[in-house]
């Protein structure tokens, strides 16, 4: 998925014309708009003709810092409604206490073909806003005028960013196809950047140039690489349940500056050996000074440890401790905001806070605990060609006792220990120890998901259905089965609204057990009843018997997937219905039975139907044995849940014995 395309720009032999392959803005023509959308794809609601971009840096005379000048050009053709909102535009752009981004010289108008002439429509200045997203972030939002179904919008402009050690990220997928990508970086020849192509798709042209006298820094003319990528008939990037972060698949090229040579001769690295990185960490004040404070601990753990008896119970304790002691502020870092004594003080911190304060608490009960940088799945897998520490944003604990380890986020006080949230089982994390190198450990959910409903009842002479629903879960079932009811004010208002929600189902007495004691199974105990659906007659009862966790909708509908199918978990979710049934009936119909499995035993569906002594017997099996499932092998998960929503629109067809 990602390859390196080049580690530096020194030696290149074309001189070249800068801005030579950008387009006339407003130059429409009649092949724009009769461009027939088949030729790419032909269920796209818009389609991008032609985006065309730059960067390069640049020096400003003002403030002698350097500049990197981004321009951005597009040209998109609109072939209905739904291709509308390709007219609502947002630029994001990051600032900080001192620098900022800026959008300049942005420009836009949609043309529509009226009277065999293209009519242009251009954007008033005043339609442009600016909203803060946050203390670093703000977005510059527009949307064009007068559109209309075969419209074609034109926008273009400039962003001038501080911020050069990212050379701007160039995506050629988005949620529409494109025709043409092309993009255009110039770097000195003096600036090494590791250059880096995600997703599937490759490049139809690649290009090395010089332009030369791109940039001149204290008074010496620097040549530059003009480095260009081009990608025809992108496909569009459709994102589907199940998935990391887009960016981990969407094909594009990422810049990384490795190291500049200054004009004196010397070299300034960027690119760091994670023994440097190491030693910034645990020499941290947010990071490894937090980490090494056991010493605000010592008159807290003999109340904490009073009841343990081993390692791994004095472990369990301690983190409970903490789930209690500090609240999450649902905040992310890998650096604590606040020092150890003001987290505890105050009884929050965000996820660094929290978990580098477990760190000291059981590193002072003399426990072998290091702590694990991480990307949640949301922030996109990070590069392990060579450290960034800036692709981390979040740390959580690790604790080894004898021959196991265990991971620990002390954020979430619903997680039994030894099991990660979701957004943290995301490829591989950081080991750092204060005293050991760092290393790479794998990030996977230390349980499975698991369901299990057991439902008995018994079909009365009015036609219900009464009985009672066991339902118990274990691990990220259980987990987010006790979030959902920690939302509501009691345990009974939870039940009240699930009671509104089963529409053909009433819920007469309930009992929930174990919602706080998180270590042990969650278990929900309904009595229930609803009716059997009438037939023609009385002695015909029509029953669905999927009422309990029914496969409605295909999860997975695209042709076909590039990117993998990430679950997070693997899963075991088992439905065993048994009712008795008064007098004599015989099974006229029923759902097939079924057996069918994924390939390389990734998982299987069970379905088996029976009626012996007035007992009506069906069980259910749904297991996926994986967390991930490879791109290859997604239409057979397609195949399999299209067969499973087959099977379940069949009811169960009684007839009474005469």
């Amino acid at each position: 998925m990602k390859k390196i395309l080049a580690v530096t720009c020194f030696y290149l032999l074309i001189l070249s014309a800068a801005h030579a392959q950008n387009f006339n803005f407003g130059a429409i023509t009649y092949d724009d708009y009769e461009f027939n959308k088949k030729s790419i794809d032909s269920n796209a609601n818009a389609v991008v003709l032609k985006e065309y971009g730059t960067a390069a840096l640049q020096l400003d005379d003002a403030t002698g810092r350097l500049l990197l000048i981004f321009d951005y050009h597009v040209k998109i053709k609109i072939y209905n409604k739904e291709g509308f909102k390709q007219a609502n535009i947002v630029i994001p752009t990051y600032k900080d206490d001192s620098r900022e981004e800026l959008v300049q010289d942005l420009k836009a108008s949609t043309f529509n073909y009226v009277d065999n002439k293209f009519v242009e429509t251009v954007m008033d200045k005043k339609a442009v806003f600016t909203e803060n997203r946050s203390k670093y972030t703000s977005l510059t939002k527009f949307t064009l005028p007068n559109i209309k179904d075969g419209s074609i919008i034109e926008y273009s402009y400039r962003l001038v960013s501080p911020n050069y050690f990212n050379f701007k990220t160039w995506e050629f997928q988005s949620d529409i196809p494109k025709v043409h990508s092309e993009y255009v970086a110039y770097i000195p020849g003096n600036y090494t950047y590791n250059v880096t192509l995600r997703g599937f798709y490759k490049l139809s042209d690649q290009k090395a140039e010089l332009s030369r006298e791109c940039l001149r820094l204290n008074g010496v003319p620097i040549d530059c690489s003009k480095m260009t990528y081009v990608m025809k008939n992108v496909p569009a990037f459709l994102e589907e349940d199940y998935m990391t972060a887009p960016s981990n698949f969407k094909s594009a090229v990422y810049f990384e500056l490795s190291d500049i040579l200054m004009t004196n001769g010397s070299k300034q690295n960027f690119t760091k050996a994670w023994k440097d990185i190491d030693y910034e960490l645990t020499s941290d004040k947010n990071f490894g000074s937090h980490m090494k404070r056991k010493d605000v601990f010592k008159d807290l753990l003999p109340s904490i440890l009073q009841n343990t008896t081993d390692d791994l119970s004095k472990a369990k304790a301690i983190y409970n401790y903490i789930k209690k002691q500090i609240k999450w502020n649902n905040y992310y870092g890998k650096y604590s905001e606040e020092n150890i004594k003001t987290v505890l003080e105050s009884r929050s911190g965000n996820a660094a806070g929290v978990n580098l304060s477990l760190i000291a608490a059981l590193s002072a009960a003399d426990l072998d605990a290091e702590a694990v940088i991480i990307s949640t799945r949301e922030n996109g897998t990070v590069n392990k060609l060579y450290p960034i520490i800036s692709d981390f944003n979040y740390v959580v604990a690790k604790v080894n006792i004898g021959d196991k380890s265990y991971l620990l986020d002390a954020t979430e006080p619903l997680l039994p220990f030894g099991l990660l949230p979701l957004r943290c089982i995301n490829d591989q994390g950081r080991v750092i120890n204060l005293k050991k190198p760092s290393y790479w450990i794998d990030l996977k959910a230390g349980q499975k998901s698991t369901t299990n409903y057991i439902l008995n009842g018994k079909l009365n002479a009015d036609g219900k259905i009464t009985g009672t629903i066991t339902t118990t879960t274990l691990g990220y079932a259980a987990f987010n089965k006790r979030k959902e009811i920690k939302k509501y004010n009691s345990p009974d208002e939870y039940v009240e609204k699930l009671d509104a929600e089963l529409a053909k189902i009433s819920i007469t007495k309930q009992e929930i057990l174990n919602i706080d004691s998180v270590e042990k199974p969650l278990t929900e105990i309904y009595e229930v009843e609803f009716a059997a659906h009438d037939g023609m007659g009385k002695d015909l009862l029509y029953i669905n018997p999927f009422f309990i966790s029914r496969i409605s909708k295909n999860p997975f509908n695209l042709n076909e997937r590039t990117y993998p199918v990430d679950l997070g978990a693997a899963s075991d979710e088992r439905i065993s219905i048994i009712i008795t049934l008064p007098g004599n009936y015989q099974l006229q119909e029923k759902p097939q039975d079924l057996a069918i499995g994924l390939p390389l035993s990734g998982g299987r569906y069970l379905l088996q139907t029976t009626l012996t002594d007035n007992n009506l017997v069906l069980s259910q099996v749904l297991q996926f044995n994986k967390a991930i499932y490879a791109p290859e092998e997604y239409p057979y998960l397609k195949e399999f849940y299209s067969k499973i929503i087959q099977n379940q629109k069949t009811d169960l067809l009684l007839k009474k014995a005469n």
